[in-house]
């Protein structure tokens, strides 16, 4: 069972940058695939980014494209979403969460194995 803790979400103003983390329990967080998903108010849970094992492969929603940055330390057990030019449309819970299977399948499927509680994010105009 992996025990994944968001951290670092916050209130910001339209432009502005912040950083999340989430904490792995799992010693062997380096075997998962990982990603960000978010939810806002009213709407259905959205695919933010994802990262291979390895850190090498990494895929993007169409709305973060250029603008988020997912990385990844396995030997901290982290995993990372740096968030810049925030717009009040990124506004919602972000969720981190691992799988098994390949950074792909999070992508296009939207599954994981494990997820987060998340952290929220409020970017005011």
């Amino acid at each position: 069972q992996v025990q994944l803790v968001e951290s670092g979400g916050g209130l910001v103003q339209a432009g502005g940058s912040l950083r999340l983390s989430c904490a792995a329990s799992e010693r062997t967080f380096s075997t998962y695939a990982m990603g960000w998903f978010r939810q806002a108010p009213g709407k259905e849970r959205e695919f933010v980014a994802a990262i291979s094992r390895n850190g090498f492969t990494r895929y993007y929603g169409d709305s973060v494209k250029g603008r988020f940055t997912i990385s990844r330390d396995n030997a901290k057990n982290t995993l990372n979403l740096q968030m810049n030019s925030l717009k009040p449309e990124d506004t919602a819970v972000y969720y981190c969460a691992a799988d098994a299977k390949p950074a792909s399948t999070i992508k296009n499927y939207g599954v994981a194995d494990y997820w987060g509680k998340g952290t929220l994010v409020t970017v005011s105009s």
